[in-house]
């Protein structure tokens, strides 16, 4: 993983001072490491009976879209409001730097239906968990979820119930 970690390059102070942006551009340039990435994303996953990717947007509907293709699962966008045409459900959440909203269309997933989660990065936690409440909401059988990047230190990973795998490709 040290080759995908290289093309991680860090942002200080963005979007607002004291946050350390972790900027995937670089990674997704390079074909090479982005199938990497998309590999090591997949791995955990790989036999599990996936049928839809939920991505959370924005970077995690490149990963998601990616992700899906990979293990041969429908893709499912997880929005910011007013992107997606009614009907819709929805959860508010908490970033570390605001609040905000995710949306899905209330019939892209089929009750029962199994679902993984797809994010760039977990920081605080409060994405991932919206999107977990928003895909319960539609009764789905969620498998669990992968992040390309995960900050321990601002332990994200708490905020998300151990009985569903959580799979981070990078640490820093």
């Amino acid at each position: 993983m040290q080759d995908l970690a290289a093309l991680i390059r860090a942002v200080p102070d963005f979007p607002s001072p004291g946050v350390m942006f972790r900027d995937v551009a670089p990674l997704l340039a390079d074909a090479a490491a982005f199938a990497h990435c998309i590999d090591a994303l997949a791995e955990p996953w790989q036999g599990r009976g996936v049928q839809a990717v939920g991505g959370i947007e924005a970077r995690g509907f490149i990963f998601g879209a990616a992700l899906a293709q990979k293990l041969r699962a429908g893709f499912v966008p997880l929005r910011k409001p007013g992107k997606l045409p009614p009907p819709v459900v929805s959860v508010e959440y908490q970033l570390e730097y605001g609040s905000d909203r995710l949306q899905a269309q209330r019939d892209a997933l089929k009750p029962g239906e199994r679902v993984l989660l797809v994010d760039d990065v977990l920081a605080t936690g409060g994405t991932l968990a919206a999107a977990r409440r928003l895909v319960e909401q539609l009764g789905v059988d969620l498998v669990g979820a992968s992040v390309v990047i995960e900050l321990p230190g601002l332990g994200g990973r708490d905020r998300w119930p151990g009985n569903k795998p959580l799979h981070s490709v990078l640490r820093y």
